[in-house]
């Protein structure tokens, strides 16, 4: 593929990449301070997987926002069904799980991938899962855990770098060449001692996984766990996501797994190139249907 990350030099001409820690909680952009609808943004953004109960004061502290006004829009986020409260404590509240579901792209692809997500859990009997890109992270769309899955460092909704996870790389293999120096300028995290940290080593694993059209991570999120990903076309050339299995390294067998997750793989695929979304004349023409994941991507409205 031609808008694929080109080879890269040997190991003697990258340098490693410095590490950089990851803020525990959102910034205060001055721009968003400025008005009404960005102060509601970063009151929302201060909430997280292990902060999911913020009491005035820590909803101050991690927004950024004055308290005064963390309180007033509070409230009126609370009457939006968009916070909720809990004793002296807020939430996010049901709405905006609502409205989550609403969206288009992750609605179309989840509902595509899950019969056959559903098939490769009872091939695996592993976890599975389907992932999207997100600026310079994988972001979780669905997962499914059988009766012998863990708690892997993952959930629905949540997000882990491009460079250090299966479904990330194989993102990355299928992704223009300006997603691979973005993250090689963001820099890396370290998240175990098997974090990949090298632009070159990064570049070769890229430049394989896209030849084989397998990405394979070994305990780079977490130690104890490795994932297997292909990646997920809606057209030609389009690239929509990418299917993974994930499981403890002592369990996992690679070469076992390897044609249940390619054939559910294609499966996605199929599915999602023989929908088509329609203008609102109904004509059949080539000019007036497009893919649906297209659309939702590129936000044509259709």
């Amino acid at each position: 593929m031609s808008s694929a990350v080109p080879a890269s030099p040997g190991p003697s001409s990258a340098p490693l990449l410095r590490i950089d820690a990851r803020p525990s909680a959102p910034p205060a952009p001055s721009a968003d301070l400025a008005s009404v609808l960005g102060k509601a943004r970063l009151i929302l953004d201060a909430f997280d997987r292990e902060n999911a109960d913020l009491s005035l004061t820590e909803l101050t502290r991690r927004s950024g926002v004055a308290k005064a006004s963390v309180h007033r829009l509070a409230g009126e986020l609370v009457e939006w069904g968009l916070l909720e409260r809990a004793g002296t404590k807020y939430r996010l509240g049901l709405r905006l799980f609502e409205l989550g579901q609403l969206v288009p792209r992750q609605r179309i692809l989840r509902d595509a991938a899950l019969p056959y997500m559903e098939d490769l859990l009872l091939a695996t009997q592993e976890t599975v899962h389907f992932a999207v890109r997100e600026g310079l992270d994988v972001l979780y769309i669905e997962k499914i855990v059988g009766h012998r899955g863990l708690n892997e460092n993952s959930r629905v909704a949540g997000r882990l770098p491009l460079y250090c996870t299966a479904t990330g790389k194989i993102i990355m293999a299928f992704s223009p060449r300006s997603v691979f120096d973005e993250v090689a300028a963001q820099g890396f995290t370290a998240l175990t001692a098997r974090t990949t940290m090298s632009v070159s080593v990064l570049a070769h694993q890229l430049e394989r996984m896209r030849r084989d059209k397998l990405a394979v991570e070994v305990e780079e999120t977490r130690l104890g766990y490795m994932s297997v990903a292909v990646p997920v076309f809606s057209g030609h050339d389009v690239l929509a996501g990418a299917l993974s299995v994930t499981a403890p390294t002592s369990r996992l067998n690679v070469s076992r797994v390897t044609g249940a997750l390619r054939t559910a793989g294609m499966g996605i695929s199929r599915t999602l190139q023989a929908m088509k979304c329609h203008r609102p004349d109904g004509l059949a023409n080539r000019e007036s249907t497009c893919h649906p994941t297209v659309c939702s991507f590129n936000g044509c409205g259709r």
